[in-house]
């Protein structure tokens, strides 16, 4: 039976701006490692348990999706930080919040959120669970 989701994988058209936004504005950590088999740098986006691979889009990691793609996920985050000053942080850094904030159903009950998007224009949740 599958228990969670150990990673997912964004690919990227500029990994530069990508770790940018992750790190620096959404907070996450940034980790890299050299794969051992084909001896290619890896990059790993960290926050609390989770993990999020950036590929290039010029050249992903394979395997790979069939069609890998910058700006084709939506992915909800569940933040600690308050909807409000996730409102403060985006203001402060340009980035636009195109909807939010809005109730929604998440995996376990409902949700305080905004939607915006990263670098590749994927769209990005940023949640409270109520």
């Amino acid at each position: 039976m599958i228990t969670s989701i150990d990673h997912i994988v964004l690919t990227s058209k500029d990994v530069d701006k990508t770790i940018f936004f992750y790190c620096d504005i959404l907070g996450m950590k940034l980790e890299e490692d050299i794969d051992e088999y084909k001896g290619k740098k890896r990059i790993y986006l960290k926050f609390g348990s989770q993990k999020i691979n950036v590929h290039s889009e010029k050249k992903p990691f394979i395997p790979h999706a069939k069609n890998p793609i910058s700006g084709a996920v939506d992915v909800c985050f569940l933040s600690s930080l308050p909807i409000k000053d996730w409102m403060k942080i985006l203001k402060k850094n340009e980035i636009e919040v195109e909807i939010g904030p809005v109730q929604r159903e998440g995996a376990t009950g409902k949700l305080n959120s905004i939607y915006l998007r990263d670098p590749d224009m994927n769209l990005i949740e940023i949640s409270n669970k109520i």
